[in-house]
């Protein structure tokens, strides 16, 4: 499933036009991006954590030429499933 998905999903369920469908989806996924943004963790019950996570500086290995490389630091987003979505997916 993509986006387009969620949006007919939304859309069946909420009735009304795919363009409000639309909007809604896309205010929470910006919701969930501001919020990451600003360090903030957005946990939703029964679903799980999104979260920005602080991965350390580290020499990698280019594997095309076996080179060392730099990375810098950086944070990277993170989603950790609740335990209520590890077990439907079982």
């Amino acid at each position: 499933m993509n986006k387009q998905g969620i949006v007919d999903a939304v859309n069946e369920v909420l009735g009304g036009t795919k363009v409000s469908a639309e909007k809604a989806v896309d205010t929470v996924f910006d919701t969930i991006v501001a919020s990451i943004k600003k360090d903030d963790a957005v946990s939703v019950a029964g679903f799980g954590i999104f979260e920005a996570k602080k991965r350390a500086a580290r020499t990698a290995r280019n594997p095309r030429t076996g080179e060392s490389i730099s990375v810098p630091a950086m944070r990277v987003p993170k989603f950790r499933a609740s335990k209520t979505l590890k077990d439907a997916v079982k």
